[in-house]
């Protein structure tokens, strides 16, 4: 099982509900996990009724098994300072940079020293140690859309092909090290939609592309199937005894409800069809997959726990 678990997907599919219903399931029976959020949305303090989450890792679930997931929001600026902090002991002078305007150039106009802030800082949650034992068995990394990812990872190879000593290429090194190995694994997430699965295969022949290790496939919001169309057809050539049905069972008006019916069930088919074509394009990428649920009611709290509890079902967390 990788211990860094990189979540990506188009906008829309639901990636952040399923990294964090993901950070839940792999944090089970005792296991530490870190969920770590990049885009500053917040959206894991909203998933888990929490206040914004700081610049630092905090416990926000406990999981079952006594299981406990962390979290952490990276701020780009906050984590120039740690790395300045860190490689070249600036201290005040690294705040008198911030009170500038250095630390905002830096990290919103220099190519490339954003991302590279960002996954550093997930990489070296993976690598930290305590006592001889890593702090969290695994860190789910919550990451940009699939449209981005593959350079928001990749963008580290970059700035290693820029300096070739010193402290920014070891550091470079150090981290792409951590997202080529086998211990790094790339969700995409995606619905069973034309565009979304297009775009998920787009973003799993470019990883492939730059040697980034490709994970699994997760098909959110899936909902049932309760007809197809050859029960459709069928129907249609059965509507007086679908307004017998409907009168026997107490429904008033019955026989003008027959169309709008009949109407409803052949949209439910064709989407059951474009879902069947869609998770067939899916297959053709080779790789394992998970299915989650469409939850009715939204998802709050109490549907991460209940993702989760499906992920392991499905051997998410093992």
């Amino acid at each position: 099982m990788s211990r860094l678990q990189v979540v990506s997907g188009k906008g829309g599919t639901g990636k952040t509900t399923v990294a964090a219903a993901l950070a839940l399931a792999l944090a089970t029976e005792g296991k530490r996990t870190l969920l770590v959020e990049v885009e500053g949305r917040q959206g894991i303090a909203q998933l888990f009724e929490t206040e914004a989450l700081p610049y630092e890792e905090r416990k926000i679930a406990v999981a079952s098994g006594g299981g406990e997931v962390f979290a952490l929001a990276i701020d780009a600026e906050r984590a120039l300072l740690d790395y300045l902090q860190m490689f070249y002991k600036l201290g005040t002078a690294g705040r008198a940079l911030k009170k500038l305007g250095a630390i905002d150039f830096a990290t919103t106009i220099a190519p490339g020293v954003r991302d590279v802030l960002l996954t550093g800082k997930a990489c070296e949650a993976v690598r930290r140690k305590a006592k001889g034992s890593y702090v969290y068995d695994y860190v789910v990394l919550d990451a940009p859309p699939t449209g981005r990812i593959t350079r928001f990872l990749n963008v580290n190879d970059e700035v290693a092909g820029l300096a070739r000593f010193g402290p920014i290429y070891n550091q470079a090194q150090a981290v792409m090290r951590v997202l080529k190995s086998a211990g790094t694994a790339v969700h995409l997430v995606t619905l069973l939609e034309e565009m979304p699965v297009q775009e998920t295969a787009d973003g799993v022949a470019e990883l492939r592309a730059a040697d980034l290790p490709v994970g699994k496939v997760i098909v959110n919001m899936v909902r049932p199937h309760l007809l197809d169309e050859g029960a459709v057809r069928s129907a249609a050539g059965d509507r007086a005894d679908i307004a017998k049905a409907l009168t026997a069972a107490g429904v008033s008006g019955s026989a003008k409800l027959v169309t709008p019916l009949l109407e409803q069930a052949a949209d439910h088919a064709q989407r059951v069809e474009l879902e069947r074509e869609q998770r067939a394009a899916l297959n053709g990428l080779d790789l394992a997959s998970y299915e989650l649920p469409l939850l009715s009611e939204g998802v709050d709290l109490a549907g991460i726990y209940q993702l989760s509890k499906e992920l392991r079902k499905q051997g998410a967390a093992s």
